[in-house]
């Protein structure tokens, strides 16, 4: 497709009309607390996977409402000391799949944990993680269960699991805590982001066109889905827009992005009809961290930079790990 955006030079002013909620801090001290009050549970068990260069755990751990979620966790064969821990969220739609597809950061020198997101894994990836908690009627898809009140939106559940999922991957003895990134494309991206605003030590975040940023704009501009599936919404429920706006702000990566501060390096593509380069943009332009890049995609669409963007982490990580090595 065709550039469809603003101009590059105007993107990069870009700033959201999403208003924080007053709230926004308290209702994510509130959900946290309450899922601390249930143990972690971390449980690692060795796998087979046939890769003889990497060892491979099954892991579950109890996210929101002490549900047991699903990773992997994975090293370089034999390791024995704590390495920097690389924690991976998924795209929308996806599972965390087989152990074997998951091969970059470990085999970068990293451990890497990969953490399911609940009721997903049926899309283009298979999942092994329920989300046991129901909704009122949405469309279907997962962007608009629970969308009328924060306390019961889906991204409650998965943002709670993502903050649960970075104390589970840290609980390992061959993580390094102290240096641990949050990576992610799409609605990882948006989840990624939202860990960086909630988990206030991690050493990096890398969100790769992310989903899941600035909502006014988003579901207005975009006729791709997910977002179409909260226009599709207030298409039935035409007098529902302030109260579905209103869930949306407390999920937005712009408002997570401003509690930001570790160094965070973004993507966007100036073609990309599903994550719009303003909405990320819009997140970018937030982040409160001083060390912040964006890699721009000039011909591509929501596949990003791919590899080459893998490519620019893998050069890119490195220099922000150094000097947080552990004592």
């Amino acid at each position: 497709m065709a550039l469809f955006e603003l101009p590059l030079d105007e993107l990069r002013d870009r700033r959201s009309s999403s208003v924080e909620p007053a709230d926004f801090d308290q209702f994510w001290t509130d959900t946290l607390g309450q899922a601390r009050q249930h143990d972690l549970d971390a449980r690692f068990e060795r796998v087979t996977t046939g890769l003889t260069t990497l060892d491979t755990y099954d892991v579950s751990f109890a996210g929101f409402g002490g549900h047991r979620v699903k990773g992997w966790f994975t090293v370089p064969a034999g390791t024995t000391e704590p390495l920097p821990l690389v924690v991976e969220f998924i795209g929308y739609g996806g599972g965390r799949g087989l152990a074997h597809t998951h091969l970059l950061w470990a085999s970068a020198g990293y451990a890497h944990f990969v953490m399911d997101t609940r009721g997903q894994g049926s899309g283009w990836s298979a999942g092994d993680t329920d989300d046991p908690v129901g909704s009122s009627p949405a469309v279907p898809g997962f962007l608009t269960r629970g969308i009328e009140d924060p306390y019961d939106f889906y991204y409650r559940r998965v943002f709670t699991d993502a903050v649960r999922a970075v104390e589970a991957a840290r609980s390992h003895p061959l993580a390094d805590a102290s240096r641990t990134v949050a990576v992610g494309g799409s609605q990882g991206g948006g989840i990624t982001l939202a860990a960086g605003g909630l988990v206030p030590d991690l050493a990096a975040i890398a969100p790769d066109v992310p989903f899941l940023c600035d909502f006014p704009r988003a579901v207005t501009l975009t006729d791709s889905h997910p977002y179409r599936e909260v226009g599709i919404y207030l298409s039935v429920h035409r007098d529902r827009k302030a109260r579905v706006l209103d869930t949306l702000a407390y999920f937005d990566g712009v408002h997570f992005a401003a509690r930001g501060r570790a160094p965070a390096l973004f993507s966007t593509a100036l073609e990309d009809d599903v994550c719009p380069p303003s909405t990320v943009f819009a997140a970018f332009n937030a982040y409160a961290g001083q060390d912040k890049q964006i890699e721009v995609y000039d011909f591509n669409g929501h596949e990003g930079g791919g590899p080459h963007q893998q490519a620019a982490q893998l050069r890119w990580l490195p220099g922000r790990l150094k000097g947080n090595e552990k004592a």
